[in-house]
């Protein structure tokens, strides 16, 4: 790995689910997240014989917390460490959000261990920086539990908000318990990402899903990362925000498997 730079690997919390043999799914959340974001996704994927690997990204869930800042280095890094942790020579990746960052990085500096790519409500280039440093400043200071409130509300519609207020507390819980420093430490890796120019080197089979009423990264997002990785698909989803696999997980599933098969 001389070829880039990165502070050492931390291993990860995951878990594990679906037959041992089985091809490897690593699923990479959002900022905010943990793996249980992914939790509508397992089911469907193990029942068609795929290994499913969650795991919180560091600073997140129950990963270790370095200080920060983090660079998209240090997550892709964990990630390939994550996968020799598990045995896994090659992945198909699915990442959100900042998961998507992070595939869209390992597409690039580590092909040989990408099977496949889903990049899901994400961006190549997510501006402007001061944004970032300010929300990480926000953090630092008040806690994440400061930007409870604001992250679901760009995660999910307020249709889906009205209809399942069950679902947006556990999705504010969630939020809320992500450590200050690793979540402003992830802001930080966000402001200073610019993917834009590398896009072209990405050979992995690559999909592309935007939810259509996403506020955090909108369909313009996806549609340059799906123009500029060489035969990407681009799928837009209706009536999903930021959370589109949470929101609309039937759908997002769907176009997930469908990638995955053509790819096995």
């Amino acid at each position: 790995m001389s070829e880039f730079s990165m502070s050492q690997p931390v291993k990860v919390h995951s878990v594990a689910e679906g037959p041992a043999d089985g091809p490897a799914v690593v699923f990479s959340g959002s900022l905010g997240s943990d793996h249980r974001m992914w939790e509508p996704q397992v089911k469907p994927l193990v029942d068609k014989g795929f290994r499913v690997i969650r795991y919180d990204t560091r600073g997140q869930g129950a990963s270790p917390v370095p200080p920060g800042p983090y660079t998209l280095e240090d997550l892709g890094g964990d990630l390939l460490a994550l996968l020799d942790e598990h045995g896994v020579e090659r992945a198909h990746f699915v990442g959100l959000s900042l998961g998507g960052m992070t595939g869209m990085w390992l597409g690039v500096n580590a092909p040989d261990r990408i099977e496949s790519l889903t990049l899901c409500c994400t961006s190549a280039k997510l501006g402007p920086p001061r944004m970032w440093a300010d929300r990480a400043r926000t953090v630092r200071e008040n806690g994440t539990g400061s930007v409870a409130e604001a992250g679901v509300g760009r995660w999910v519609t307020a249709g889906y908000g009205a209809a399942y207020p069950g679902s947006v507390g556990y999705l504010r819980e969630m939020i809320a318990s992500v450590p200050a420093e690793g979540y402003a430490a992830s802001c930080e890796a966000i402001e200073r990402m610019d993917l834009v120019g590398d896009l072209p080197k990405i050979a992995a089979r690559t999909l592309v899903i935007a939810g259509a009423e996403d506020p955090a990264t909108p369909v313009e997002h996806a549609e340059v990362i799906a123009g500029g990785v060489p035969d990407a698909r681009l799928e837009v989803v209706e009536g999903a925000a930021h959370l589109g696999s949470f929101e609309q997980p039937e759908r997002f599933t769907a176009l997930i498997l469908e990638h995955l098969e053509v790819a096995r």
